[in-house]
């Protein structure tokens, strides 16, 4: 039986400073949404106008520094009205690595973990830096 209130993910995610999003579903594009966070199984940013949960979202992800965004394919899996501010948070999971339509090319997933690398222990340094003073 499971218990409740456990965290479900087994990924880490972590945030990338002035990361953005370029995301489009049906004819809908939005672009320079913020990134809120990633991790190898999917991200969470923010948009003005959301998908429908489950719906098919593509992705183009530019990373600051980087010349050349990289595009991923997944689903909503769930949706935040932020009233005050009159956007969206909207979680996404990404679909499978691999060579067929809509899986997302696996050379991403050691791009993501290299950025995971990057960025996951800056914060965790960070956390433990404050932890200590």
């Amino acid at each position: 039986m499971q218990e409740e209130g456990i965290e479900k993910r087994t990924c880490i995610r972590f945030q990338i400073p002035g990361a953005t999003v370029r995301y489009q579903f049906k004819e809908h594009v939005e672009e320079f949404s913020p990134l809120v966070d990633i991790s190898r199984g999917g991200l969470k940013f923010i948009g003005k106008k959301p998908p429908e949960m489950n719906a098919e979202v593509t992705l183009n992800i530019s990373i600051p520094g980087e010349r050349i965004p990289f595009t991923m394919h997944g689903k909503v899996r769930w949706l935040s009205y932020v009233e005050d501010k009159d956007q969206y948070f909207i979680g996404l999971q990404f679909n499978p690595y691999g060579e067929k339509d809509k899986e997302n090319y696996p050379g991403n997933m050691v791009k993501i973990i290299a950025l995971e690398q990057k960025y996951a222990v800056k914060e965790r340094v960070k956390t433990e830096k404050f932890e200590i003073d």
